[in-house]
């Protein structure tokens, strides 16, 4: 009896007739033995040798299905390189095995909430990593096909084997090959990346603060962060069995290059340039201040995909909505999966396509992402100061300090940045979407960054996204969220919103090399003096500014707070007329009236992070 409800005709004698039909269920019920459930390792055969060892890389996937149920059973699969490095989830946990191998510790609730519900849990150590051969390649087809493969063996088309190397072939008879990937951070970057090979029998992806193209993690328009992929490679393979990776990790260096320039190794991990053949639906999530996987990463994902999807945004950084949204979060992922993977017409597909946090713990659903009546509406900045939809003239200089960041570009910018503000509002201004740039620049040295902010100019109460926990506060008492079982309990600590009181909200910034101004594939010698006309993307978002504060944006030289400065860092002078910013706007801002000063900081956030957690 399936999920506990019967699905068929009941064949039940009352007073001598025939009882109709049970209605189909609404949802999936725990109806099976978690404590008895299957708990096994099957080796994937990805058809890489990664480590040169001569032989093909085999990936562990280890798994937990109910013991009841032998065919037709859905997979929720999680593929992470942290199941031995660095942990998954709030309380950073890791994969353990019994003496003789077999999986004890699932990381995440998934397996705790879900296999009682009829489903499988299946979690890929990705290529180089844990229990699998080969070694990483970042993105690369190793890394997707390290979960492809084992969507395949699922569904008959790839081979499984019941060792690492040897073993007896394996096949998946108790799956009904419908898989759903799900993941934070580099996890969900792979089920991005799986999707985007249009592979057969995915039939969802939930991919939460996740990379859609790793030049965009690593790189920004010709700018770098100042970190590459070989270190991260290095940091996942520290709990492999001992492959060396020396030769590939040598390869994801020489194929990041210095200069920023968009080269065939990001071309290989772009996966938002073939968001178009993506079958699988989407369930997206992230957070509008994450500073580690930035924000254009989920804004451009989301513009190319052409199926079924939902969007959360909320307020903190590099975040899962399980630490900030619990209850709602499980019963969407709930319902989302019954309805994709075992077919149940619960309308989860309905209704209102975004939710959006606008303060701490306060969401509005609204029709679409980019919000519905959103305009791409160009404000161009004024020698005045001020910022408008009027033409404008004259030109405007700063001088380049990579010792300078963000914060005091909005507070005491002096020479280092341009300010240009709406304001004070009327009404209230959304911007919802990827704003773009162009500036018209004439450099005094042979190279140049550029940068600009958008700026809430206001004070507010927001989550605290720069502390500790980007945006959330980790208690001492737990709530559960399924079965528990000997090494495997299902219960984690209640999390709440860190707030902070701020001056002004930066809600979207950008950076580029100028340098780039003809192509990102090749950067161009500058010459002083001469003007050099470039567009570059300012990070996605949805927020609103309210009445009476001001939308401001500041263009700069090099933002110290996370990219690195150029090799002679100059004077800039802009040409206003043909300078202007593409702001996608619910609203249009009246002409400036008073401008006024942020009170009180924000925060300085560090210069970047190196690893994906």
């Amino acid at each position: 009896m399936r999920l506990g409800v019967v699905c068929g005709v009941l064949a039940v004698l009352v007073a001598g007739t025939v009882a109709p039909a049970a209605a189909a269920p609404a949802a999936s019920e725990p109806v099976y033995d978690y404590a008895k459930a299957v708990r096994e390792t099957v080796w994937v055969d990805i058809g890489h040798d990664g480590d040169g060892d001569g032989k093909p890389d085999r990936v562990a996937a280890d798994i937990v299905r109910p013991s009841e149920l032998t065919s037709g059973v859905p997979v929720i699969m999680d593929a992470s390189p942290y199941y031995s490095c660095c942990g998954r989830g709030n309380e950073s946990e890791l994969k353990s095995y019994d003496s003789a191998g077999k999986p004890v510790k699932f990381p995440l609730f998934y397996d705790n909430y879900f296999v009682p519900r009829g489903y499988a849990v299946v979690l890929v150590d990705l290529v180089g990593t844990n229990r699998s051969a080969g070694c990483a390649d970042v993105g690369g087809a190793s890394d997707v096909d390290s979960a492809r493969k084992v969507v395949d063996w699922l569904n008959g088309r790839a081979t499984g084997y019941s060792a690492k190397t040897g073993g007896s072939a394996v096949t998946a008879g108790w799956s009904s090959g419908n898989v759903g990937m799900i993941g934070k951070s580099y996890d969900g970057t792979i089920a991005n990346g799986v999707a985007a090979t249009g592979v057969a029998g995915l039939k969802t992806i939930v991919p939460i603060s996740a990379i859609s193209s790793w030049y965009d993690y690593y790189r920004s328009d010709g700018a770098t962060f100042g970190f590459n992929p070989d270190g991260l490679a290095q940091t996942v393979e520290a709990g492999n069995s001992g492959q060396n990776c020396s030769a590939q990790n040598q390869v994801l260096k020489q194929g990041a290059t210095a200069n920023g320039d968009y080269g065939p190794q990001w071309a290989d991990r772009d996966y938002a340039a073939h968001a178009g053949t993506v079958r699988a639906s989407v369930l997206l999530s992230h957070g509008v201040n994450d500073l580690n996987v930035k924000t254009i990463n989920f804004g451009q994902w989301w513009s190319g995909l052409n199926v079924e999807k939902k969007i959360w945004l909320s307020q903190t950084g590099h975040v899962d909505p399980f630490d900030y949204r619990r209850a709602d979060w499980v019963d969407l992922l709930h319902r989302w999966f019954d309805h994709y993977l075992l077919g149940l017409d619960n309308g989860v597909q309905n209704g209102p396509q975004a939710s959006v946090e606008r303060q701490p713990d306060q969401w509005a659903d609204q029709s679409a992402y980019p919000a519905a009546g959103a305009v791409a509406t160009t404000l161009r900045p004024h020698t005045s100061g001020s910022l408008g939809t009027a033409t404008a003239s004259g030109t405007a200089s700063f001088t380049d300090n990579p010792n300078a960041g963000e914060d005091t570009w909005v507070t005491n910018p002096g020479s280092a940045a341009l300010t240009y503000s709406t304001g004070t509002l009327a009404s209230d201004l959304q911007v919802s979407g990827t704003t773009s740039i162009t500036v018209t620049a004439t450099p005094s040295t042979a190279s140049a960054r550029l940068s600009a902010l958008l700026v809430d100019l206001g004070a507010a109460t927001i989550r605290n996204f720069a502390g500790s926990g980007e945006g959330v506060k980790t208690g001492t008492t737990e709530n559960c969220w399924g079965s528990s079982a000997p090494g495997d309990d299902a219960c984690y600590k209640i999390t709440s919103a860190d707030v902070k009181k701020v001056g002004y909200t930066i809600l979207s910034r950008g950076w580029a090399d100028l340098a780039n101004y003809a192509s990102l594939a090749q950067e161009r010698v500058l010459t002083p003096g001469t003007a050099y006309t470039m567009t570059f993307r300012l990070a996605s978002t949805d927020h609103v500014v309210p009445k009476g504060h001001a939308l401001a944006l500041i263009i700069g030289g090099t933002d110290g707070s996370f990219i690195r400065g150029p090799a002679q860092p100059g004077r800039v002078t802009l040409e206003l007329a043909r300078t202007s910013a593409s702001v996608p706007l619910v609203g249009i801002p009246q002409a400036a009236t008073t401008h006024p000063a942020p009170a009180g900081g924000a925060f300085v956030p560090s210069a970047g992070r190196a690893d994906l957690r």
